[in-house]
């Protein structure tokens, strides 16, 4: 009877050490799944906006080409006029420049036409250029935070599957084993889950 009392009193613990283990695995189990799946619907999204910001930016930087080339053909034009001596045509070509390509215009002749042509002079920013860069950048950061989202997923899920083994040891540590196996089983159960809770207190969450 001495020997059975504390016998019967361990085991007690270890079926309510054990009935805890996976109460609290299992919610942390779905937790994890729900936060894995929160965090794939934010890459999804993020790789939707940086896709679209890629459409957008092409949209720009083809706007760009094609004033570029406009500027271009109507500055090829004044240049021939200019070799002609044909003082009125080249100012009457220059009075059509579009804004963007005066302004780069008028400060490639003030600084005495140094530059290979106004189009290398910082000032000549046709329409759709900034946008083009800025959407470009918006694109790469949006990449990044869809990266980003989908490893957080990824820690989510891989997570679970250390739950799951704190779940596996924890019910066979309560099968018909020898005592002490049970209690190593529920003790590894024990540090795996206490690691796994470690590790999920790092993650992010996204509710």
């Amino acid at each position: 009877m001495s020997n059975d009392g504390p016998q019967t009193t361990f085991s007690r613990v270890q079926d309510i050490v054990g009935v805890f283990l996976l109460s609290i695995t299992a919610v942390l189990t779905a937790w994890c799944g729900f936060e894995s799946s929160k965090w794939g619907g934010e890459m999804s999204i993020a790789f939707s906006e940086a896709s679209g910001a890629r459409i957008q930016a092409a949209s720009a930087e083809g706007e760009a080409r094609a004033s570029q080339q406009f500027d271009l053909s109507i500055y090829a034009q004044w240049v021939i006029a200019n070799a002609d001596g044909d003082t009125e045509l080249a100012q009457y070509i220059q009075d059509r420049f579009t804004p963007h390509f005066a302004e780069a215009f008028d400060a490639w002749q003030a600084d005495g036409m140094q530059e290979n042509g106004p189009f290398a002079r910082e000032e000549y920013v046709p329409p759709g250029q900034v946008e083009a860069a800025e959407l470009s950048a918006r694109a790469d950061a949006k990449f990044e935070e869809a990266l980003a989202s989908n490893q957080r997923g990824d820690n989510y899920s891989l997570l679970t599957v250390l739950f799951a083994l704190v779940l596996f040891l924890t019910a066979m540590s309560q099968r018909d084993v020898r005592t002490w196996i049970g209690r190593v089983l529920l003790g590894l159960a024990v540090v795996v889950a206490i690691i796994g809770i470690g590790i999920l207190a790092t993650f992010p969450i996204k509710i």
